[in-house]
């Protein structure tokens, strides 16, 4: 027996098997259009919903552990709750039986002509659409060329008496079996590579049903390990959520256990009524188990919701992030109050600008990821209000408006792309710290110093800005306005300074290049608060009246 031959051959077709999942996953994702999150966020109101959308989102994206990532950074972003995320995750657990099944087609031998076909689309095509078509057959060739070079390298395994040994072993007792599917899927990070290895090994007669289902079941609970990486450094929210996908897991498996012996039957019972080859039998097992799963835990969310929310105490940091006030009653019956409501989430909007602006200069200042994270959410969440409060104003315009609502109705609609344009900037900013911190940038003293000092008069000036929108209060809009003149004055003579320094050798080109780039995105922030301010005034009939005067 070459075992140099068996271990070179598993590991090379478990590597083309993990490339064909990702290349399918990432060709469906793009041919579908990149809506993923958006159909998480708008289809998860009640969690029968949820499991709609995780089934849809992972059969999508072929990996469930992609789709409770997304989720833990859904509720990490306050744009999900934990019951929603359940219901969610429970959903991923269905849609990535999915792959089980296409493995359970035994296409093997057409593997290598996919492949080929695949990559002339890739390679000769230049329509986006031909190209992600050819991106998913590509990797559907992979998927089974990969299996088929993990099964011809593990055949020799039947004639070693240790595996022999270790497969009956698994047979007299389940929770062996558990540990190893557990341990395989942590350190492969895919269960759907586990299970296809799985199916390979039952359909080559290396181990028995009832040594296969307890590995399965570890298999499940080995996925988890996906969310609970991502949930680390994240909201307490985000923490439950990843939780939660471990004890769903494992709460399904310790009933599959109990029931160990009439599972079997059952699913030896379809096999025999439906005529399923080995492989397809593996998958039905693997789909049963979860849809099974599933409809036993859906009752219990609000159980489980509680039991995490115990297990992991603390502040639960969620911000509901969704519009609140946008009702399109409002816009029928009072266009004013309609307006009214609309300003209230353009504060809230300027609001999330401000803690987002706040943890980017965390970030410059700490070098600290978190922070990072967290602003890069609140960027994403600036971007979902600008999207429902431009719609909102859109609709609102086809309603009846006198001069006063028509004129504050176009001034809400510049603010909204003002604060959407200073997300922008505070994200370009976090580039910047990023490539600081990549590329060991370090900068002098007096620069940070200067950095910190206009960064300190931009905050001032945004958060006075959002007094004076809340209050419509024109002296602290003509404040804002003054303000910004002594950015622009800072960024010209902080410019300056700064070129000295490099030629002086005080400071490398490097860090020029990011000092420059920071204080010209803050200096635009500021011009964007103008503005904001300028539309606050003019939107103030007292104050038209007094400057008229």
């Amino acid at each position: 027996m070459d075992i140099q031959q068996i271990i070179f051959q598993f590991i090379g077709g478990l590597g083309i098997f993990l490339f064909g999942i990702k290349a399918m996953g990432e060709g469906l994702q793009k041919s579908a259009g990149d809506r993923l999150r958006d159909l998480l966020d708008r289809f998860t109101t009640n969690p029968i919903k949820g499991v709609l959308a995780g089934i849809v989102v992972t059969i999508l994206i072929q990996s469930s552990s992609a789709t409770t990532v997304i989720t833990v950074g859904l509720v990490s972003a306050g744009f999900m709750n934990l019951r929603q995320a359940i219901g969610v995750i429970m959903g991923a657990n269905i849609g990535t039986t999915v792959t089980a099944f296409i493995i359970g087609i035994d296409i093997g031998e057409y593997a290598l002509p996919i492949l080929a076909f695949g990559s002339f689309l890739l390679f000769f095509f230049k329509m986006k659409r031909v190209q992600y078509i050819g991106q998913v057959l590509f990797g559907f060739g992979a998927l089974f060329f990969g299996l088929e070079l993990m099964s011809s390298g593990m055949k020799p395994l039947r004639d070693l008496q240790a595996f022999h040994d270790l497969t009956i072993s698994m047979s007299d007792n389940p929770f062996l079996g558990v540990v190893i599917g557990t341990v395989f899927t942590l350190i492969v990070q895919s269960s759907s590579a586990t299970v296809g290895i799985l199916q390979g090994l039952f359909a080559d007669g290396l181990i028995s049903l009832d040594a296969a289902l307890p590995v399965l079941f570890g298999d499940n609970i080995g996925t988890t390990i996906t969310a609970v990486l991502a949930s680390l450094g994240a909201s307490v929210a985000a923490k439950r959520a990843a939780l939660s996908h471990v004890l769903f897991n494992v709460i399904g498996s310790t009933i599959f256990i109990i029931i160990l012996i009439p599972f079997t039957a059952f699913i030896e019972f379809i096999q025999g009524s439906l005529g399923l080859n080995e492989k397809m039998v593996i998958a039905f097992a693997h789909g049963a188990f979860n849809v099974t799963n599933t409809l036993i835990q859906l009752p219990f969310i609000a159980g489980l919701a509680w039991l995490v929310t115990r297990l992991i105490p603390g502040e639960d940091s969620y911000v509901d992030y969704k519009a609140k006030q946008l009702d399109p009653v409002f816009i029928q019956q009072s266009p004013s109050i309609a307006l009214g409501a609309a300003k209230e989430e353009v504060i809230r909007m300027g609001q999330l600008v401000l803690k987002g602006l706040e943890e980017a200069k965390n970030y410059l200042d700490t070098g600290n990821g978190n922070h990072a994270e967290i602003a890069l959410q609140l960027e994403d969440a600036i971007n979902n209000l600008d999207h429902k409060i431009t719609g909102y104003l859109v609709e609102l315009s086809a309603a009846p408006l006198n001069e006063h609502e028509s004129r504050k109705h176009n001034n809400l609609m510049d603010m909204v792309r003002d604060f959407e344009r200073l997300g922008d900037h505070f994200e370009n900013i976090i580039e910047l710290g990023e490539y600081q911190v990549n590329n060991k940038v370090k900068m002098s003293e007096d620069a940070k110093e200067n950095i910190n000092d206009m960064y300190t008069l931009v905050i001032s000036t945004l958060s006075e800005v959002i007094d004076a929108l809340d209050q419509d209060d024109w002296k602290l809009a003509e404040d804002v306005m003054k303000k910004e003149e002594r950015i622009d004055l800072l960024e010209r003579k902080y410019r300056k300074q700064h070129i000295l320094r490099v030629n002086e050798g005080r400071c490398s080109a490097q860090a020029g290049i990011v000092f420059v780039d920071i204080i010209i995105n803050l200096e635009r922030m500021g011009d964007h608060c103008v503005n904001i301010a300028e539309s606050i005034l003019d939107g103030l009939d007292h104050y038209q009246e007094y400057k008229t005067v």
